[in-house]
């Protein structure tokens, strides 16, 4: 009688368990579908969100400067970093920064720093800021040598990704 009365108390027991996490997990839905202001709307069946790939150190801490000068990406320094448009910025030297303050809009890589070539094709991909390419004053980032190749090679690709840009970037989540 005691075993029987034993058993019973735990099966209540786990019963009530399996109620009380599934009662959290509803409340724990009903927050996460109530989304901040501001985040883009979630995915529906069969559409993809893009997940924000950028670090709060912008283009991995390469000065952006650097690349309009014919250095190519040469690593920031601390002591020379500010804080523009939500990201920690470096430079190789003062100067460099003061020149990026002057006029942020010609050193900001284009595309916010994703991959041109898979921006031209619809999407975003990370890119590596040692793989760049400077084409009159802009400055593209791309994941591969063979995304940049492509980028290099049919200019109408850049177009492509210039009318592409503002569908692209509302699918990055930020």
């Amino acid at each position: 009688m005691k075993a029987a009365a034993r058993q019973n108390r735990r099966i209540f027991a786990l019963i009530g368990a399996v109620l009380a996490l599934s009662a959290g997990a509803a409340r724990g839905q009903e927050q996460a579908s109530s989304l901040p202001v501001g985040l883009p709307d979630l995915p529906g069946l069969g559409e993809t969100m893009m997940r924000g790939t950028h670090s709060p150190i912008a283009l991995a801490g390469f000065d952006p400067v650097a690349y309009h000068l014919g250095g190519g990406p040469i690593p920031g320094l601390p002591e020379h970093e500010v804080t523009h448009a939500g990201a920690v910025w470096r430079f190789a030297s003062a100067a460099n920064r003061d020149a990026f303050l002057d006029a942020p809009a010609l050193y900001e890589p284009r595309f916010a720093g994703f991959d041109a070539s898979a921006v031209a094709d619809g999407f975003v991909a990370d890119a590596d800021p040692r793989r760049h390419a400077l084409i009159g004053n802009e400055l593209f980032f791309f994941h591969s040598e063979e995304s940049r190749r492509r980028f290099l090679v049919d200019a109408g690709l850049r177009e492509k990704a210039r009318s592409n840009w503002p569908t692209v970037a509302r699918q990055i989540a930020r």
